[in-house]
């Protein structure tokens, strides 16, 4: 028959008896019965019975290891990838603990995280007065990585709180140094790098442990009161900027037209130059030529020079002139306005007008034999 059944209570294993609610056994009423036991155990060695030493000595030591593994237990830990523990015994530096399960002894050692992978970051910011007697408001942030615990723990009292003030000090002396426009336009790069330096240089004798990654400027500003000047000042600055680089972008595709055309002027004058000296070796070595036959027949050569010169001043003209030497009379054929009351006519007019004045000119040579006659045209190609 089961314990649980009618007329089974004898078997019950959690000795419920008297129709009591069925279940596990209340934590406290075992632990009194079981300290009940201990403290019989002690009364009964106390009154020399044989079962009592053996009892008491089994429970201080139950209780002993039980003790020893809570205590072993207590003291394990876990260090995450990106730290490194700082182990303290009795508040003195015992060692670093590297990454994974690690053990401490309770209430002896200590330990500290401290992340050495992650980026930190410290900010900065006031109103300062520059070495030309402005005040701007800067506003910069730094970045930083710890590169040992044990420095970052024990170096100073407050590691971030150090750095601000050192942050802030660096900040103060670089724009006290520095002129108002340094800090906000041209220099302001420069400005950050002596702000790194002057940092740098500040922390380094504490060994703090903290390697500086970057420095930026987050905000550099005048005063409220003198913004709007400020801003037009900033305007003009970038006008002045603009022009110089129009200016620059004019020079340069503007020198290489000038030096082109300097090249072309150089090679026409070259040119004219050669032309002229061969011209003028032409017309002397032409003036060589004539001297033989004018100093043979002068009086002709003359004539021939006379006419050959007239016949090109005269080249150009639509004029006919005709002189006779002696009388003072001078015959003028205004061949222009000829040509153009028989522009209408065609080219065949023109031709047999041409052609006729060619013809009174012959029979006025024939009449005048002993007479120089000039005859010069233009548009001969008219004639053909």
């Amino acid at each position: 028959m089961a314990w649980n059944e009618p007329g089974g209570d004898k078997n019950d294993p959690w000795k419920n008896r008297g129709g009591k609610e069925q279940g596990p056994p209340d934590i406290d009423d075992v632990l009194k019965n079981l300290f009940g036991k201990f403290s019989k155990g002690g009364n009964n060695n106390g009154g020399g019975k044989s079962g009592g030493p053996s009892l008491s000595g089994k429970g201080f030591g139950l209780v002993a290891v039980l003790a020893i593994i809570i205590y072993l237990l207590s003291g394990i830990y876990t260090v995450k990838e990106a730290e490194r523990g700082v182990v303290l015994r009795f508040g003195e530096f015992h060692s670093l603990a590297q990454p994974g399960l690690q053990w401490r002894l309770t209430f002896i050692d200590r330990v500290i995280p401290v992340n050495i992978q992650s980026i930190r970051d410290q900010a900065s910011s006031g109103s300062m007065l520059t070495e030309d007697e402005n005040v701007v408001s800067v506003e910069m942030e730094v970045q930083y990585r710890v590169v040992d615990p044990k420095q970052w723990v024990f170096a100073v009292v407050s590691p971030e709180q150090s750095l601000s003030q050192a942050f802030d000090s660096a900040i103060r002396y670089v724009v006290g140094h520095s002129k108002m426009d340094d800090v906000l336009t041209n220099g302001k790069e420069a400005a950050r790098q002596r702000v790194l330096e002057e940092l740098q240089s500040i922390i380094e004798p504490y060994n703090m442990g903290v390697d500086l990654i970057e420095l930026n400027f987050t905000n550099a500003r005048p005063p409220e009161e003198v913004r709007a000047a400020y801003d037009d000042a900033i305007a003009a600055q970038e006008d002045e900027e603009r022009f110089i680089r129009e200016a620059e972008a004019y020079s340069r595709e503007i020198e290489p037209r000038a030096r082109a055309q300097v090249n072309r002027m150089n090679e026409e004058a070259q040119a004219y130059k050669e032309r002229s000296i061969l011209e003028a070796q032409g017309e002397v070595a032409r003036f060589e030529e004539l001297l033989p036959q004018f100093e043979a027949a002068p009086v002709v050569t003359r004539q021939r020079i006379y006419l050959e010169t007239m016949e090109q001043v005269f080249s150009s003209t639509t004029k006919v002139m005709i002189d006779t030497e002696g009388s003072g009379n001078m015959m003028y054929l205004p061949l222009d306005k000829i040509m153009e009351r028989q522009g209408s006519s065609g080219g065949a007019n023109v031709s047999r007008t041409l052609e006729g004045l060619r013809n009174q000119g012959a029979d006025l040579q024939s009449q005048l034999p002993d007479l120089p006659v000039t005859r010069s045209t233009s548009n001969r190609s008219g004639r053909n």
